[in-house]
């Protein structure tokens, strides 16, 4: 399999990646750390005195909410053009393409995994503490970057074809923002809407992240289940678009 016989190459090139996201940066990863939480305060003071939601530990609840939205759109935004950013390694070389996308994907992924790491001392200074449930958040982090993966080998090869996807799904992220409980409690959604609702899976996501983070009990398993089985119908459907399309990358580059 190629992840075994090329896993040194994945390792180099996710590596690298983070290098060229934080060298052109005067505070580097830090500024993977003050991103959310500047968003965190700016939502925290609007949703809380504006909208008033009632909501405890509202701060951490929008700052989980925030980190979890992160890795999607930087991993997604990030893997999208790794074909097109990589023309050397699709026209000169034969490698799996999947491995390029794949390494966008992971440096997102490492980066998300320190976020939620500065976010253990912060449950501690707001008491909330963690439980012997955060031992599932690899298993539930490992699920997340399947479907993001996933998502990611659709836009990639996609976007080798389309370069307007960038700004289309800039849109759709900036709506599935607002679409998705990052901001707001899921009690605001009429119950007319809610079964709809929780079938997105970043909806999932996010409450299953929270039930181990911020309140310290057992997630649901049905809902586990059920992102795990999207996230391994999206990582289907990508890698077959993917290979249907791969076949004119280095043509089309």
């Amino acid at each position: 399999m190629w992840l075994v016989q090329y896993r040194d190459l994945i390792w180099n090139l996710t590596i690298s990646d983070l290098k060229v996201k934080y060298q052109s940066s005067v505070l580097g990863f830090a500024w993977s750390l003050l991103n959310p939480l500047l968003m965190m305060l700016v939502l925290y003071f609007v949703f809380s005195n504006v909208f008033r939601f009632e909501v405890e530990n509202f701060a951490l609840y929008i700052l989980i909410g925030i980190i979890v939205w992160r890795f999607l759109v930087n991993g997604t935004m990030t893997a999208m053009g790794s074909i097109v950013g990589r023309p050397g390694l699709v026209t000169k070389i034969f490698i799996p393409r999947q491995i390029l996308v794949l390494s966008s994907v992971l440096s997102a992924f490492v980066s998300s995994i320190l976020e939620f790491l500065v976010l253990i001392p912060l449950l501690f200074i707001l008491g909330v503490g963690v439980t012997v449930y955060i031992l599932l958040f690899p298993i539930v982090h490992v699920i997340y970057l399947l479907l993001v993966y996933g998502i990611s080998l659709f836009l990639a090869s996609l976007y080798v074809y389309y370069r307007d996807l960038n700004q289309i799904w800039d849109v759709v992220l900036q709506a599935g923002f607002f679409l998705s409980p990052i901001v707001y409690p899921i009690s605001v959604i009429p119950a007319a809407y809610l079964s709809y609702y929780m079938l997105n899976p970043m909806t999932m996501l996010m409450e299953i992240y929270r039930d181990f983070l911020l309140y310290g009990s057992m997630p649901s398993l049905l809902s586990i289940s059920m992102v795990f089985m999207a996230g391994c119908l999206i990582a289907v459907f990508g890698s077959l678009l993917f290979q249907r399309l791969e076949r004119r990358f280095a043509e089309v580059i």
